[in-house]
Protein backbone atom coordinates (compact mmCIF):
# COMPACT_ATOMS: atom_id res chain seq x y z
CA UNK A 1 0.00 0.00 0.00
CA UNK A 2 1.62 3.48 -1.32
CA UNK A 3 1.34 5.82 2.04
CA UNK A 4 3.29 8.68 -0.28
CA UNK A 5 5.93 8.65 2.89
CA UNK A 6 9.77 8.78 1.27
CA UNK A 7 10.54 5.18 1.12
CA UNK A 8 14.98 5.24 0.46
CA UNK A 9 15.58 1.63 -0.10
CA UNK A 10 12.91 1.79 -3.41
CA UNK A 11 14.59 4.85 -5.03
CA UNK A 12 16.74 3.72 -8.42
CA UNK A 13 20.16 4.06 -8.13
CA UNK A 14 22.06 6.83 -10.85
CA UNK A 15 23.41 3.99 -12.48
CA UNK A 16 19.89 2.53 -13.13
CA UNK A 17 18.47 6.61 -14.06
CA UNK A 18 21.75 6.77 -16.32
CA UNK A 19 20.29 3.24 -18.20
CA UNK A 20 17.19 3.67 -18.56
CA UNK A 21 17.46 8.13 -19.83
CA UNK A 22 20.39 6.64 -22.29
CA UNK A 23 17.38 3.60 -23.56
CA UNK A 24 14.97 6.18 -23.81
CA UNK A 25 17.04 8.47 -25.96
CA UNK A 26 17.89 5.87 -28.36
CA UNK A 27 14.10 4.58 -28.59
CA UNK A 28 13.68 8.61 -29.50
CA UNK A 29 16.49 8.56 -32.01
CA UNK A 30 15.75 5.89 -33.48
CA UNK A 31 12.14 7.11 -34.30
CA UNK A 32 13.22 10.40 -35.73
CA UNK A 33 15.70 8.65 -38.04
CA UNK A 34 12.94 6.18 -39.51
CA UNK A 35 10.57 9.51 -39.76
CA UNK A 36 13.48 11.72 -41.40
CA UNK A 37 14.18 8.20 -43.82
CA UNK A 38 10.18 8.21 -44.76
CA UNK A 39 9.95 11.84 -45.04
CA UNK A 40 13.12 11.78 -47.52
CA UNK A 41 11.49 8.66 -49.48
CA UNK A 42 8.24 10.86 -49.65
CA UNK A 43 10.09 13.96 -51.42
CA UNK A 44 11.99 11.52 -53.75
CA UNK A 45 9.35 9.86 -55.24
CA UNK A 46 7.51 13.00 -55.39
CA UNK A 47 10.41 14.77 -57.66
CA UNK A 48 10.68 11.71 -59.50
CA UNK A 49 7.12 11.59 -60.25
CA UNK A 50 6.87 15.58 -60.92
CA UNK A 51 10.30 14.72 -63.05
CA UNK A 52 8.39 11.90 -64.93
CA UNK A 53 4.98 13.83 -65.98
CA UNK A 54 6.85 16.95 -66.57
CA UNK A 55 10.26 16.92 -68.66
CA UNK A 56 10.48 12.92 -69.19
CA UNK A 57 7.21 11.03 -69.72
CA UNK A 58 7.72 7.23 -69.98
CA UNK A 59 5.84 5.51 -72.45
CA UNK A 60 4.90 2.29 -73.50
CA UNK A 61 4.43 1.63 -76.73
CA UNK A 62 1.50 -0.41 -78.38
CA UNK A 63 0.64 -1.84 -82.38
CA UNK A 64 3.26 -2.15 -84.61
CA UNK A 65 3.75 0.65 -86.81
CA UNK A 66 7.06 1.48 -85.85
CA UNK A 67 8.99 -2.22 -86.01
CA UNK A 68 11.66 -3.00 -86.21
CA UNK A 69 12.42 0.04 -84.17
CA UNK A 70 10.03 -0.61 -81.09
CA UNK A 71 7.75 -3.19 -80.71
CA UNK A 72 4.27 -3.31 -78.72
CA UNK A 73 5.20 -3.65 -74.64
CA UNK A 74 8.21 -1.53 -75.30
CA UNK A 75 8.52 1.35 -72.95
CA UNK A 76 10.29 4.18 -73.76
CA UNK A 77 11.40 7.77 -72.32
CA UNK A 78 10.47 11.32 -74.07
CA UNK A 79 12.06 14.78 -73.91
CA UNK A 80 9.64 17.11 -73.96
CA UNK A 81 10.79 19.84 -76.51
CA UNK A 82 9.52 20.78 -80.58
CA UNK A 83 13.52 20.80 -82.01
CA UNK A 84 13.77 17.72 -84.63
CA UNK A 85 15.68 16.77 -87.35
CA UNK A 86 15.15 14.15 -90.16
CA UNK A 87 14.76 10.86 -88.44
CA UNK A 88 14.05 11.53 -84.67
CA UNK A 89 11.07 9.34 -83.15
CA UNK A 90 7.81 12.10 -82.23
CA UNK A 91 5.85 12.04 -79.70
CA UNK A 92 1.85 13.38 -80.39
CA UNK A 93 -1.22 12.99 -79.72
CA UNK A 94 -3.95 12.47 -81.92
CA UNK A 95 -7.64 12.68 -80.59
CA UNK A 96 -6.96 11.03 -77.27
CA UNK A 97 -4.11 8.82 -78.51
CA UNK A 98 -0.62 9.23 -77.90
CA UNK A 99 1.10 7.95 -80.80
CA UNK A 100 4.92 7.69 -82.27
CA UNK A 101 6.11 8.25 -85.65
CA UNK A 102 9.42 9.13 -87.38
CA UNK A 103 9.98 12.70 -88.20
CA UNK A 104 10.44 12.74 -91.82
CA UNK A 105 10.34 16.91 -92.87
CA UNK A 106 9.45 19.84 -91.72
CA UNK A 107 7.16 23.17 -92.60
CA UNK A 108 7.56 24.43 -96.28
CA UNK A 109 9.54 21.33 -97.18
CA UNK A 110 8.51 18.86 -100.73
CA UNK A 111 8.06 15.13 -99.74
CA UNK A 112 7.90 12.53 -102.34
CA UNK A 113 7.51 8.78 -102.24
CA UNK A 114 8.09 6.91 -105.11
CA UNK A 115 6.02 3.56 -105.82
CA UNK A 116 8.82 1.23 -104.47
CA UNK A 117 8.46 3.21 -100.98
CA UNK A 118 11.69 5.37 -101.58
CA UNK A 119 11.43 8.53 -99.74
CA UNK A 120 13.10 11.77 -101.03
CA UNK A 121 12.85 14.92 -98.94
CA UNK A 122 13.05 18.27 -101.33
CA UNK A 123 14.29 16.12 -104.06
CA UNK A 124 17.16 14.35 -101.55
CA UNK A 125 16.51 10.57 -100.96
CA UNK A 126 16.35 10.02 -97.32
CA UNK A 127 18.64 7.19 -96.09
CA UNK A 128 16.66 5.26 -93.98
CA UNK A 129 18.95 2.56 -92.24
CA UNK A 130 16.22 2.11 -89.46
CA UNK A 131 13.21 0.27 -91.53
CA UNK A 132 13.77 -2.92 -92.75
CA UNK A 133 11.24 -2.86 -95.42
CA UNK A 134 10.04 0.08 -97.69
CA UNK A 135 6.50 0.83 -99.04
CA UNK A 136 4.40 3.62 -100.29
CA UNK A 137 1.77 2.04 -97.81
CA UNK A 138 -2.04 3.83 -96.92
CA UNK A 139 -1.22 6.79 -98.83
CA UNK A 140 -3.59 8.71 -100.09
CA UNK A 141 -2.00 12.59 -100.43
CA UNK A 142 -1.05 14.07 -103.69
CA UNK A 143 2.76 13.61 -104.12
CA UNK A 144 4.86 15.63 -103.79
CA UNK A 145 3.63 17.02 -100.97
CA UNK A 146 4.84 20.55 -99.42
CA UNK A 147 4.64 20.34 -95.94
CA UNK A 148 1.97 23.12 -94.40
CA UNK A 149 3.61 25.99 -91.98
CA UNK A 150 3.90 24.52 -88.24
CA UNK A 151 3.70 21.05 -88.94
CA UNK A 152 6.15 18.52 -89.68
CA UNK A 153 5.10 15.35 -91.77
CA UNK A 154 5.60 11.79 -90.05
CA UNK A 155 5.67 8.26 -90.79
CA UNK A 156 6.17 4.99 -89.17
CA UNK A 157 8.94 2.86 -89.77
CA UNK A 158 6.59 -0.42 -90.90
CA UNK A 159 5.63 1.34 -93.90
CA UNK A 160 3.38 -1.29 -95.24
CA UNK A 161 1.16 -1.02 -92.29
CA UNK A 162 1.68 2.55 -90.70
CA UNK A 163 -1.23 5.24 -91.01
CA UNK A 164 0.85 8.27 -90.61
CA UNK A 165 1.20 11.66 -92.81
CA UNK A 166 0.70 9.32 -96.16
CA UNK A 167 -2.82 9.49 -95.15
CA UNK A 168 -5.18 12.16 -94.27
CA UNK A 169 -7.43 10.03 -91.79
CA UNK A 170 -3.49 11.51 -89.79
CA UNK A 171 -2.07 14.54 -91.60
CA UNK A 172 0.86 16.32 -90.66
CA UNK A 173 1.18 17.03 -87.13
CA UNK A 174 0.58 20.54 -85.54
CA UNK A 175 3.87 21.75 -83.50
CA UNK A 176 0.69 22.27 -79.91
CA UNK A 177 -0.06 18.12 -80.66
CA UNK A 178 3.73 17.26 -79.82
CA UNK A 179 4.82 15.91 -77.16
CA UNK A 180 8.53 15.39 -77.34
CA UNK A 181 10.70 12.81 -78.71
CA UNK A 182 11.88 9.36 -77.75
CA UNK A 183 15.56 8.87 -76.79
CA UNK A 184 15.66 5.75 -74.77
CA UNK A 185 14.43 2.12 -74.59
CA UNK A 186 13.94 1.29 -71.02
CA UNK A 187 12.36 -2.22 -71.09
CA UNK A 188 12.69 -4.87 -72.22
CA UNK A 189 16.09 -4.53 -70.37
CA UNK A 190 18.02 -6.72 -73.29
CA UNK A 191 17.41 -4.09 -75.60
CA UNK A 192 17.54 -0.89 -73.61
CA UNK A 193 19.56 2.00 -74.21
CA UNK A 194 19.57 4.95 -76.55
CA UNK A 195 17.04 4.91 -79.81
CA UNK A 196 17.98 6.67 -83.42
Amino acid sequence: MNTGKYDPDKLPEVSQLRRELARVRRRKARWENVGNLLYTLAVAAAVAVLVAILALPILRIYGNSMTPTLREGDFVVSVKGSEFKAGDLVVFYLGNNVLVKRYIAGPGQWVDIDGNGNVYVDGVLLEEPYISEKALGDCDITLPYQVPENRIFCMGDHRATSVDSRSTTVGCIQKDQIVGKIVFRIWPFADAGPLK
